[in-house]
């Protein structure tokens, strides 16, 4: 069964019974990836570690220790 299917069914059912529809797929993506992304960056406080930066730091490292063309 699709989440379209499942959504699909599960406002049928509150419909049938109601109660309020469930919220569509999808709707709080947005809010999910950004408290996920908050809760990242205060354990990393929390941990000592620089709460930005990191990615760019990590792959700085990364590309002065690969090997370099003599060509």
């Amino acid at each position: 069964m699709s989440i379209t299917q499942q959504y699909l069914l599960d406002t049928y059912r509150a419909r049938q019974l109601g109660e309020p529809a469930p919220p569509a797929p999808g709707t709080h993506d947005v809010r999910v990836v950004r408290e996920w992304h908050e809760r990242r960056r205060f354990r990393a406080v929390l941990a000592g570690h620089p709460a930005h930066g990191r990615l760019r730091r990590a792959l700085r490292g990364w590309w002065s220790r690969r090997p370099r063309d003599l060509g």
